[in-house]
């Protein structure tokens, strides 16, 4: 890089940090818009497939407009994804502590995962499309802190699958850890064909259709109905 155009980069990424230490209303509302299409190019092209230049296109403005809001893609990236799985994993650790039998805690994660899903549409699906092993190394600190909250989420449902299970509420057919896999896998394929502005159904409806499909599953026929309650 010439000494003019670090000088120039070095400029923008000033302007950039003033802008957000600001707070400046119209400078984080055009933030959001760019997260916004470049959630939608990222679920269609692929992270690694997509440029500034498909986002820039994406929102009919030249790629170097986009410096002033971010400074690369993987920025970009980071934003989409960090504040919604960071609330996710709090809601479901809440779910987890609640004085609720296990089939019912079960009911209320699949039905809030689903309905996040269509709330942060597309963001999470992007997270689940990317292959976090393959980032670039210099973003691999951030690639390891989502991998550990994908593992703490993913502890959640198995501790609650496990409490059901000791307790007689669950059946006990299959390792807790398969049974919760099981069920973050349903609804997160619904990345293939699910899209809030477009599917027949809502979030909420296709939630609820799963929560029964799983609890008709792996609840212990004799337990209350009510244990399962919505």
């Amino acid at each position: 890089m010439s000494g003019d155009a670090s000088k120039q980069t070095s400029n923008i990424g000033r302007r950039r940090a003033a802008a957000l230490g600001d707070g400046r209303v119209e400078y984080l509302g055009r933030r959001r818009a760019i997260v916004q299409a470049a959630s939608d190019v990222f679920k269609e092209r692929g992270f690694r497939a997509t440029t500034l230049g498909h986002i820039a296109e994406a929102l009919g403005v030249d790629r170097a407009s986009l410096y002033y809001y971010y400074s690369s893609k993987e920025e970009i990236f980071h934003e989409i994804v960090k504040d919604t799985v960071q609330i996710n994993i709090a809601a479901a650790e809440a779910i987890r502590d609640a004085d609720l039998p296990a089939p019912a805690k079960l009911r209320r994660l699949i039905e809030d995962m689903m309905r996040s899903y269509g709330e942060h549409y597309p963001v999470l699906y992007v997270l689940i499309q990317e292959n976090l092993n393959h980032v670039a190394p210099k973003h691999s600190e951030w690639a390891r802190e989502m991998k550990r909250i994908n593992r703490a989420y993913e502890s959640v449902v198995i501790e609650i699958v496990q409490t059901g299970m000791d307790e007689g509420s669950l059946r006990a057919t299959a390792p807790a850890w398969l049974v919760a896999y099981g069920i973050i896998g349903i609804v997160g394929w619904t990345n293939r064909w699910f899209n809030p502005d477009e599917t027949a159904v809502g979030a909420d409806e296709i939630g609820a259709a799963f929560a029964d499909m799983v609890l008709d599953g792996v609840v212990n026929s004799g337990v209350d109905g009510d244990t399962a309650a919505r």
